[in-house]
């Protein structure tokens, strides 16, 4: 009988190893510039648990197909667990035949400050003086690296509802070389960049504080009625997305703004436009890309991983 083995497992360290946040982030720029188009890409199956939600991610290219499956289990971290987990399927797109599993939760820690890095890099000023980040876990960490990759930063500022967690993430920057503090929400007014990861459900800070020339990523929020950012910082903005179908589905920082009036759903400007050069970047106004997050992305920075072997 003829022993036949399954495919490899890589791990969160492993896919840490191979690809970088900032090789990530070049990815992404790259299957855009290079014909990827979201607006094309499965819709993502969520369905509601009694202790969170179930999400299916499946996607394919020319190479490789794959799809995500992961939790996300709000009551998790008081149980000392992790709030989202999952895993990952890599397969041959000619064959359909499994070619890796990649740890699922390594693999979002990875992808999404690498999409919002992508986003910044076009969207971003060129001096960063203060960067505000709105939250303290693993994307928080994970979009601070990201950004350090993309450009050259000041000061970190770290806001958060627990401050003791603010504060061990700002003693973690520091550590890696970079000046970190904790703040407030009113550190918007003289940030050049602005991260929300978080959990929030209704807005982090005041959008008239946000200055003109000035780059904002919200990646906390995937439900309409939920989001980030305030519409008086959304009425100012030119408010790039990932997909202008899916922001209309999923992403409550645009959705219910739209619903106020306040901007108009043929305003948002697809991500992938931006990359090409389609529509120009409006460096007149501050610049917001908001993300809930899409199965190309886990496609196409697990294959990344895969091939860097």
């Amino acid at each position: 009988m003829t022993e036949t083995t399954g495919p490899p497992w890589i791990t969160g360290a492993e896919i840490f190893r191979r690809v970088g946040f900032r090789a990530a982030a070049r990815a992404i720029d790259e299957a855009l510039a290079g014909g990827l188009d979201p607006a094309r890409d499965f819709d993502r199956g969520i369905l509601d648990l009694d202790h969170g939600q179930l999400l299916l991610m499946p996607a394919q290219a020319a190479r490789f197909a794959g799809v995500k499956v992961a939790t996300v289990a709000p009551g998790n971290p008081a149980l000392g667990r992790e709030r989202i987990q999952g895993v990952y399927l890599l397969l041959d797109a000619a064959t359909l035949g499994p070619v890796a599993i990649l740890d699922g939760a390594a693999l979002t820690t990875l992808r999404t400050p690498a999409v919002s890095a992508a986003a910044a890099n076009h969207l971003a000023p060129a001096g960063i003086d203060r960067m505000v980040v709105f939250g303290s876990g693993p994307q928080a960490w994970g979009h601070i690296e990201a950004m350090r990759g993309i450009r050259e930063i000041g000061q970190v500022t770290i806001v958060a509802r627990n401050l003791g967690r603010a504060e061990d993430l700002a003693a973690q920057v520091r550590e890696s070389g970079q000046a970190a503090g904790v703040g407030t929400a009113a550190h918007v007014g003289d940030a050049q960049l602005i991260v929300c990861a978080t959990t929030a459900r209704t807005p982090l800070f005041d959008g008239t504080l946000v200055p003109d020339d000035s780059c904002t990523v919200a990646v906390g929020s995937h439900e309409p009625d939920a989001r980030e950012l305030p519409s008086a910082l959304i009425a100012r903005a030119q408010v790039v997305v990932e997909d202008a179908a899916v922001a209309l589905r999923e992403g409550g920082d645009v959705i219910i703004p739209i619903e106020e009036g306040v901007v108009a759903a043929g305003s948002l400007v697809p991500f992938r436009s931006i990359v090409t050069g389609r529509i120009p970047v409006d460096r007149g106004r501050p610049r917001v890309f908001t993300s809930s997050g899409m199965s190309w992305e886990d496609l196409v920075v697990a294959t990344a991983v895969f091939q860097a072997r």
